[in-house]
C-alpha cells in the first residue's frame, strides 16, 4: 500500500509542477490554487508512505516520478525539445527508480 501511496504522491507532484508553470509566477489564481492543493496532497501522501518506506527510497522515487513526469508533460504539451540526450537522461532516471524499488525490501 505504501508504494501505491508513493506513486500517487509522485503524480500529484507532476500536477503541482505543471500548475506552477501555468500560474505564470503565481499571477493566475486558478492554477495557483491547483498547485497549492496538489502540493499539500503530494507532501501528505509522501509523508504517509515514509511511515513504511525508507527515507532515501521514498524521496528518490517521489522526486523521480515528478521529474520524469514533468519532463514528459513538457515535451508532450508545452513544446519543449526532446533530443537524444534528454531522452537518455529520462531513461537513466527511470532505470534508477526501478533499481531503487528493487533494492528496497519493504
Amino acid at each position: 500500500m505504501a508504494w501505491l501511496v508513493l506513486f500517487l504522491a509522485g503524480l500529484f507532484e507532476i500536477v503541482w509542477a505543471f500548475a506552477m508553470k501555468a500560474s505564470y509566477g503565481f499571477t493566475r489564481p486558478v492554477p495557483t490554487l491547483i498547485m497549492a492543493v496538489a502540493m499539500l496532497l503530494s507532501f501528505g501522501l509522501l509523508a504517509w508512505s515514509m511511515r513504511v518506506l525508507p527515507l532515501g527510497t521514498a524521496y528518490t522515487i517521489w522526486t523521480g516520478i515528478g521529474a520524469v513526469g514533468a519532463f514528459i508533460i513538457g515535451v508532450a504539451f508545452l513544446g519543449e525539445p526532446l533530443g537524444p540526450m534528454r531522452a537518455l537522461a529520462a531513461v537513466l532516471i527511470v532505470s534508477g527508480l526501478v533499481m531503487m524499488k528493487l533494492a528496497t525490501p519493504a
